[in-house]
């Protein structure tokens, strides 16, 4: 296949890149060179989404048989490509996110759930939350592009090269050893998914001629909380002894949900469908999920060869304060909890 990605040099779009390039696709990449480094073997092509010219250089004289979006959050600019690139491609293949569903965190969410409210043509200073942007994302590409879509709604993506540093975060954490801030219930069930088993996902999907929409996170459970810290503590063979806290006291404390301490949610109704978006539909049309564990073990391989430190990952946006987490551990010891017993037991 003849493929445009759109970005292509970090995370996601990196593996779509590198993964087509391996079964053989011919690719092109689109970006202004700022954000990663180019995969070799892609033909480049530097320019600006937001620039019409070079949207009309890029596509002057060049015809594939699809786009991938990798990189898409503001409703026009994604209207303006889908509409520059029509009769110049015969699918685009945009990544949104289960964010765009309006029912989700509360409840459990599939292809068949309601989206966000928000115009095709909403552009970079409409008063509309990031989440009903990729609603409006998905809206201009099914109404400017003249051929197949086909949506992708990703939920929670982890991997090497991991963008927004989550799964990073906690790994430069454990490694660091000691007492550890662990939120909430170490039982609760997660949903997390690979950036790696995304792209085949919808390299696959192109090559068969799907349109539609995918719901992608990942097998039910693959994890919990406990689980994925357990394995952080194997694989970077740390001395670090996790120490759960009840999700009350860290909301007492003012730990901001999901950024300080990363993927977490306290639970409750406002969170009751975090880890429960339907991925059945994708699971049938040949989704693979490789194991959480995996995953792990790759992102620390990947932390360690890139040299990436704890401040690195706060830097990101992610993760809690040293000071203020020693403080919450004092302050929960203070409470006479025990260390080895179950938050949700006292």
């Amino acid at each position: 296949m003849r493929l445009l990605v759109i970005g292509g040099s970090v995370f996601l779009g990196r593996d779509f890149v590198t993964q087509a390039l391996r079964r053989g696709d011919r690719v092109t990449t689109f970006n202004r060179g700022r954000s990663g480094t180019d995969v070799p073997g892609a033909e480049v092509i530097r320019g600006d989404r937001e620039d019409e010219d070079d949207l009309r250089r890029l596509v002057e004289g060049r015809r594939w048989d699809a786009v991938i979006d990798t990189c898409g959050y503001v409703p026009r600019v994604v209207g303006r490509s889908a509409r520059a690139l029509s009769g110049h491609a015969d699918a685009y293949l945009f990544v949104s996110s289960v964010h765009a569903h309006a029912d989700w965190p509360e409840r459990r969410v599939d292809e068949d759930s309601a989206l966000l409210p928000c115009p095709p043509d909403a552009g970079p200073d409409a008063e509309v939350p990031y989440n009903a942007l990729k609603a409006g994302c998905e809206r201009a590409v099914e109404s400017e592009f003249d051929g197949r879509v086909l949506i992708l709604n990703p939920g929670l993506i982890v991997g090497p090269r991991e963008q927004v540093p989550r799964l990073t975060w906690w790994l430069t954490r454990v490694a660091a050893g000691g007492p550890v801030l662990a939120p909430g219930d170490p039982g609760r069930a997660m949903q997390l998914i690979d950036a790696r088993d995304i792209a085949a996902f919808g390299l696959a999907r192109l090559t068969d001629g799907a349109t539609g929409r995918f719901l992608l996170s990942g097998v039910p459970g693959n994890t919990t909380f406990g689980a994925l810290l357990d394995e952080c503590v194997r694989v970077t063979g740390s001395d670090a002894v996790p120490t759960w806290v009840e999700d009350d006291f860290l909301l007492a404390q003012e730990v901001t949900e999901w950024t300080e301490l990363p993927m977490w949610t306290a639970d409750g109704p406002a969170s009751a469908g975090v880890w429960l978006p339907s991925s059945e539909k994708a699971l049938r049309a040949g989704l693979r999920c490789r194991p959480v564990t995996e995953t792990v073990r790759d992102t620390w391989s990947w932390i360690l060869e890139e040299k990436i430190t704890r401040d690195r990952a706060v830097e990101g946006g992610q993760g809690i304060a040293p000071e203020k987490e020693r403080r919450i551990l004092a302050a929960w010891a203070a409470t006479g909890a025990d260390p080895d017993e179950h938050p949700r037991t006292r």
